[in-house]
């Protein structure tokens, strides 16, 4: 019987490579390929934000396409998978803001941020500097002042700004400046309101004393503590009743980088705020070739951007102009559409393919998580996820191929694959983890493979257009990529999933990754749970791991502190060092869970 079938096998491993070898190499139009790029980064479309009417057109365009190559949905599904997400926020109805009785109108005289909490909160003020604890930088605003229960005052940005010889890095900020941070730090400190005060000229950069726009700055979806913002000299006039002078006392702060925080005497702030969350119904858009057995390989991109812009965006003085997305990701979307085209034509494979292209990726991998949990096709018969994101920049043939650590067989495979002659082709094994929709399937372990062509000054900006885009090259690497899937929709070995450890490559979550801060293990789940972060997966061999926690355990509580979101979770654990146990408390289903984690270094 053994000898059989591994004669079997040998006779069906030379039927299948007799096949691949059959199959001419793939030639994609770089005309072709281009017009799906133009039309999804034109005008018309407007970045294709999720939940926008133009993201649901570029959505009816990939379906067409789809359909005019003869490719159809899965059986049983039309083309667009459907799902509810959280695209926004809008100040409603009820939004209040009084000093010591006295009014200030909402917008003009104060703006709440996009990710505070709703709810009324009336208290004394204390004034916290800069609102920073940098243990860091042995700096603490909050030292020796009592802020429990109170609304806070703080200054955006941070100390020594012009300074390049600073602890705080000069003119390049640092986290602790970012507005989130902030509110998180006046959370942890017990407040329950924060007032930002406006940039103070000529310490900071801006000379007009304006509010940022609603919705213009990155933040959680509730920060668990209302936060507004408001002008410079509203706060100002504040201090003045104070016997204070807002200037003066950041000239001091500057000088020596010491805190003076102090309690208002004579100012009470009543607030009410108002944060309406927007669920819009979007779509995946997918496509599938069967093949000749139940396994399937899946080419993936997103397809949604910012449309005009958003807190995401790296040119925030342009947020209200069309933000493209050409290579980001309308070049890996037309990809997609073109591999479906090219493989219409061609013999059917021993696997099937699925063509999908996911919305929400921008706002923190909906899509893709989305599809995970509910697969159109059973997942455990998915042999690969090829993701394409940002594939139209070539630059000096450089291409980066990341992930063949996920997959047994998947660095040799990807090896034996001659690349375009022009290609210098960079493999990296990595973690299948980062910032784009490979990760939904690493975490349902599911074998990955990232074709990414680089990062470049245009990402997340207006100057992200169509006419930057190298469509031969991109061409090519699709032909690469077609070249790849022939080899996994045939090979009689299928990539069996394997987790790249951490003694091999390091973390890229905020609970794990690079940068400052001890090393803890898990991958965020982006899709926020009500309350605490939810682990998409724990690394392997990492404090989190060894602790005993699981991948979809819900983290609540670090070291004593309430965790509500992604950014406590960060803030929680950069308080902490390498060797610090700490103890954690996370839901496992209806289960409570205490455990304790010897935090590491970062490698």
């Amino acid at each position: 019987m053994r000898r059989f079938r591994i004669a079997a096998l040998a006779g069906l491993a030379v039927a299948v490579w007799a096949h691949v070898q059959a199959q001419a190499p793939a030639t994609i139009s770089p005309d072709a390929y281009l017009a799906h790029v133009k039309y999804l980064a034109s005008p018309e479309l407007k970045g294709r934000a999720t939940g926008s009417p133009e993201l649901e057109t570029a959505a009816g365009y990939i379906s067409s396409q789809f359909e005019s190559f003869g490719v159809k949905p899965v059986p049983g599904s039309t083309y667009q998978q459907a799902f509810t997400a959280t695209v926004g926020a809008r100040m409603g109805a009820t939004n209040r803001f009084e000093a010591n009785a006295s009014a200030l109108p909402p917008r003009t005289g104060f703006i709440p941020f996009s990710f505070s909490s709703s709810g009324t909160v009336s208290a004394p003020v204390v004034f916290v500097g800069y609102g920073i604890t940098a243990n860091e930088y042995h700096y603490d605003d909050y030292a020796g002042v009592d802020v429990k229960d109170k609304i806070v005052l703080l200054v955006r940005h941070e100390p020594q700004e012009n300074d390049e010889k600073s602890v705080f890095q000069g003119k390049e900020l640092t986290q602790h400046s970012t507005f989130a941070i902030k509110a998180v730090n006046a959370k942890m400190h017990g407040a329950r309101g924060v007032i930002l005060v406006n940039d103070a000229y000529p310490h900071h950069t801006a000379k007009e004393d304006q509010l940022t726009p609603f919705g213009q700055a990155t933040g959680p979806t509730d920060a668990g503590v209302l936060f507004v913002q408001v002008k410079e000299a509203t706060a100002e006039a504040w201090l003045k009743s104070e016997g204070r002078d807002l200037h003066e006392i950041l000239d001091g702060i500057d000088k020596d980088l010491k805190p003076r925080s102090f309690a208002l005497s004579k100012l009470t702030v009543s607030m009410t705020l108002d944060i309406q969350h927007d669920l819009k119904t979007v779509h995946n858009v997918a496509a599938y070739i069967p093949g000749k057995t139940s396994e399937y390989v899946v080419i993936g991109a997103h397809y949604d951007h910012l449309g005009l812009g958003d807190e995401h965006s790296l040119a925030p003085s342009q947020i209200g102009k069309i933000h493209p997305g050409a290579d980001d990701n309308a070049s890996g979307t037309a990809g997609v559409i073109e591999l479906a085209r090219w493989f219409s034509k061609q013999p059917p494979q021993q696997r099937g393919i699925l063509f999908i292209t996911f919305a929400g990726e921008e706002l923190g991998l909906l899509g893709s998580n989305y599809y995970t949990g509910h697969p159109l096709l059973p997942l455990e018969n998915a042999v690969a996820m090829l993701n394409m994101d940002m594939i139209g920049r070539i630059r000096g043939g450089k291409v980066y191929v990341n992930g063949t650590g996920t997959g047994s067989t998947l660095d040799r495979l990807v090896a034996s694959v001659k690349a375009p002659e022009s290609f210098k082709v960079d493999l990296s094994e990595a973690t299948g983890y980062g910032g784009s929709d490979h990760m939904s399937f690493t975490v349902k372990q599911v074998p990955v493979l990232f074709f990414f062509s680089g990062l470049h000054g245009d990402y997340h900006k207006p100057s992200d257009t169509w006419d930057k885009i190298d469509a031969p090259d991109a061409t090519k690497l699709l032909g690469y990529v077609a070249q790849i899937t022939i080899r996994l929709a045939n090979d009689p070995e299928r990539p069996k999933f394997q987790r790249v450890t951490e003694r091999t490559a390091p973390s890229v979550s905020s609970g794990g990754g690079s940068g400052y801060g001890p090393n803890f293990g898990s991958i965020p789940d982006f899709d926020e749970p009500p309350k605490g972060v939810r682990f998409a997966d724990v690394r392997d061999g990492t404090p989190a791991a060894k602790a005993g926690l699981r991948a979809g355990d819900i983290l609540i509580e670090f070291d004593g502190k309430d965790i509500g979101n992604l950014y406590d979770f960060t803030y929680a654990l950069q308080a902490h060092k390498p060797g610090d146990e700490v103890l954690v408390k996370v839901l496992r289903g209806s289960q409570s869970i205490e455990a304790k984690v010897l935090l590491t270094e970062r490698r």
